[in-house]
């Protein structure tokens, strides 16, 4: 019997890609809305209603509204929402099962699924295992970098950067969030169990997809003092098994020739975590597809794990 899936919001970029993913699937069935209905309350309730697994590519309010309109009685459809409206609400699982298995178990057994912001993605996958391993005490101060692509910014955005006639600025990287108020910051500080926010400087540049997160890491503020080439074992120790992540061995940037390309793994579901330094300064780095990982694939990953099935399914890995 197939699954069937609505998408609510299926116009915005991170709707159109899991829809892309969806024509590679014979399992699922894609329950679709006049074009001219999308907006429609009634409509999108019974097509909420009439699923089994609904995904919500939508702003966070229009998240918030999409969840109340669902049946009180309805207890099989299965939400996975991409906004940042759930991704701390503890009855919400968070989508990123390579954290642990009590991250995974959750998404098996949840119909409330919160996918991870892109940013929060980079960064969790560094921060949460320096925590948990015992590494990083929850009171470094951490700061990380990040640089993506122009898809992450939205439709409005992406027709800005590909118009004819966009602005010279456009041409050259530009940090944002110059307040430090990113809409990743609470996931990122509640998840990794960090006791502040970290400081976070968000760059997009005139690209179209794939991102790298960079962390630095003082080694004389670790609970444990590690060099790089110890910190890249553990790193691959506590991500073993794991198809999605990828730690690369150490030295691996001489491939680049000492460079690491934030649009290296365009067009990829999967993230390579790199460690470089020495031994007083340490660089994790996270590079990944924003709209891959960070978002449309780690949706369709998220489902993969409820439906028990193959991860991989319909996914593109390096």
């Amino acid at each position: 019997m197939s699954i069937k899936i609505f998408i609510d919001g299926r116009e915005g970029t991170t709707g159109l890609r899991i829809n892309e993913r969806m024509a590679v699937r014979d399992d699922m069935e894609l329950l679709s809305i006049d074009p001219e209905l999308r907006k429609d309350p009634e409509e999108r309730r019974k097509l909420i209603n009439s699923a089994d697994v609904a995904f919500l590519c939508l702003p966070d309010a229009a998240a918030i509204e999409a969840v109340s309109l669902i049946d009180p009685d309805n207890d099989h459809v299965c939400v996975i929402d991409t906004s940042t409206a759930h991704r701390t609400n503890p009855e919400w699982a968070y989508g990123f099962p390579e954290l642990g298995k009590e991250f995974r178990d959750k998404i098996k057994n949840s119909k409330r699924i919160a996918v991870p912001g892109c940013y929060a993605s980079g960064f969790m996958m560094m921060v949460y295992p320096l925590v948990k391993m015992g590494i990083m005490g929850t009171d470094y101060p951490v700061c990380v970098t990040a640089l993506s692509g122009y898809s992450g910014a939205g439709k409005k955005a992406i027709a800005v950067y590909e118009s004819a006639d966009k602005t010279e600025d456009l041409f050259a990287p530009r940090e944002y969030a110059l307040s430090q108020q990113h809409k990743h910051l609470k996931e990122m500080k509640l998840i990794s169990g960090l006791d502040r926010e970290p400081l976070f400087t968000p760059v997009v540049d005139d690209y179209y997809s794939g991102m790298i997160v960079s962390l630095p890491i003082y080694a004389h503020l670790l609970k444990e003092k590690v060099t790089p080439e110890e910190l890249q074992k553990r790193f691959a120790a506590y991500y073993d098994g794991e198809p999605f992540i990828k730690v690369m061995p150490f030295g691996s940037e001489a491939e680049g020739n000492g460079f690491f390309a934030a649009n290296a793994m365009s067009g990829k579901d999967d993230a390579r975590i790199y460690v470089t330094g020495n031994e007083d300064r340490l660089l994790v780095s996270a590079v990944f597809d924003n709209l891959g990982k960070g978002a449309s694939g780690a949706a369709m990953q998220c489902l993969n794990v409820k439906l028990g099935c193959d991860e991989k399914k319909g996914l593109v890995l390096s």
